[in-house]
């Protein structure tokens, strides 16, 4: 089980529990709240929140990088403890960890290039920006939000599990 000392490591158990739920908050506080709101501030043009925005979205790429390589270490840690004794819900875990860098890898190397592009554009007036690939990137982050979610909440029911088991 998850929570079994004698096999898991105990970093590994934490990362996947503490991972998502770091990467989720970023998730919120930027691109739900920061990103929307930055344009209803008074005095914020649209060539100054589009130079925020790159800044603030770069830092978070960078960050959420750091998280998954995190994450998959810890995930290969677990599987090889999972190889000697199983873990409740492994294979789970290991799906919506796979589902969640793989729409980090999405986003980082196809959809921000493509949203660069269209804000030097904007930036240089010859286009007026609302592209469709800003619904491509709001669609991956929520498949990568909810992926997180469910990461969360698998593990969860694995450390549950595992305390059941050992009662």
């Amino acid at each position: 089980m998850i929570t079994a000392a004698t096999h898991a490591p105990r970093w590994a158990r934490a990362m996947m529990l503490i991972l998502p739920a770091i990467w989720t908050g970023l998730i919120i506080g930027i691109s739900f709240i920061e990103a929307p709101l930055k344009f209803t501030a008074p005095g914020i043009t649209i060539p100054l929140g589009l130079g925020i925005g790159r800044r603030v979205f770069l830092a978070m790429n960078i960050v959420e990088v750091v998280l998954a390589v995190v994450l998959l270490i810890a995930l290969v840690s677990l599987w090889r403890s999972h190889k000697l004794q199983p873990i409740a819900h492994f294979s789970t875990m290991r799906l919506y960890t796979f589902i969640a860098v793989a729409m980090l890898l999405l986003k980082t190397a196809i959809i921000r290039p493509l949203l660069a592009v269209e804000t030097d554009a904007v930036l240089a007036g010859t286009s007026e920006g609302g592209s469709a690939t800003h619904y491509y990137y709001i669609g991956v982050e929520a498949i990568l939000f909810i992926a997180l979610i469910l990461l969360a909440t698998t593990v969860v029911r694995g450390v549950l599990a595992s305390a059941n088991s050992t009662r």
